[in-house]
């Protein structure tokens, strides 16, 4: 839904080499109500402009010197990647309006203007212009909730297999070293026995920001449901690099979450797999993840185990 607001608040550029046209649209439009309103008389101006500020409509005029309508229509649609430029052609020349409107224009205002025909148009495009902004952003909103986690907004299971993957091939192509790490938290249904559901999801969201802040932009960490996240570690040069990452990883877990007015505190339980050694696939990478943490499980809490060896403890922390 259109609130008045959106309408009044949407940034309207006046493209016109005259400076008395220029002067009546936007008086027009400031009695109207619109805040946002821009004015350039020169049309060489009117694509950067745009680039700059991403207007939500444009009133152009057709024939102006040095840089016709048409020209600028197309210097817009060359320079606009949304794929929606929102113009409104304005001329004396009603003979231009099919080819205005097959240049990218989205409607056609003869002069003489017609005052209430000019607002009527102005405020129908706008309503279309902001109709499909609210279209895009539900899209957007769809698309990141199909690939994030509801309640920590970390990436989810479709999105982390998608991340491993470009990690594989990423540290295949450099011959570098990557790492899958699977970890949950300790006994975390105590949590939600003792405390309640709504402090263990508050938990969960705490955990998910300190594993992020723990790793690089490069990494990618994602909650795959319950109290189980998965982390995925580029560009690794040795084992030791997992190592060390590990027992900042824990570390950082396990200081007390002030949760609802009470410090809680947990522990947590992790395994790891290698690329190249312990799979070349997503699968197999997740699976031997998965598996040494079950072992880590087995061992106590605050563990480690690395999927080389499930009958070592060598990798043990």
């Amino acid at each position: 839904m259109i609130r008045e607001q959106d309408f009044i608040n949407a940034k309207i550029l006046i493209v016109d080499d005259r400076l008395s046209n220029v002067a009546l649209l936007e008086d027009l439009l400031r009695g109207e109500g619109y805040l946002h309103v821009t004015r350039t008389l020169d049309p060489c101006a009117a694509s950067g402009l745009h680039l700059a500020n991403d207007y939500d409509l444009i009133l152009l005029d057709i024939e102006m010197p040095g840089m016709d309508g048409f020209e600028v229509m197309r210097e817009l649609k060359e320079s606009t990647t949304s794929g929606y430029v929102p113009i409104l052609v304005i001329t004396v020349q009603p003979e231009y309006k099919l080819k205005a409107l097959a240049s990218g224009a989205k409607d056609f205002i003869a002069k003489p203007l017609d005052i209430s025909e000019v607002k009527t148009r102005i405020r129908n495009m706008l309503e279309v212009r902001l109709l499909y902004m609210q279209l895009e952003a539900s899209n957007r909103a769809l698309e990141f909730m199909a690939l994030h986690d509801g309640l920590t907004g970390l990436p989810n299971r479709r999105l982390l297999l998608d991340r491993l993957s470009s990690a594989i091939a990423q540290a295949r192509r450099n011959e570098n070293l990557m790492a899958v790490l699977y970890l949950d938290l300790d006994l975390f249904k105590g949590v939600n026995d003792h405390f309640g559901h709504d402090a263990g999801d508050a938990l969960l969201e705490e955990v998910g920001r300190r594993l992020v802040a723990a790793v690089r932009e490069v990494d990618t960490v994602a909650r795959l449901g319950g109290d189980e996240f998965v982390l995925v570690v580029s560009e690794l040069k040795e084992i030791a690099d997992i190592e060390r990452l590990v027992g900042k990883l824990i570390a950082t877990v396990t200081r007390p979450c002030h949760i609802n007015g009470t410090d809680v505190g947990i522990t947590t339980s992790i395994g790891g797999s290698i690329y190249p050694m312990h799979g070349e696939s997503a699968e197999m990478l997740m699976k031997r993840a998965d598996m040494a943490l079950y072992r880590s499980k087995h061992m106590g809490k605050n563990r480690f185990s690395i999927a080389s060896d499930l009958d070592s403890n060598r990798y043990a922390m």
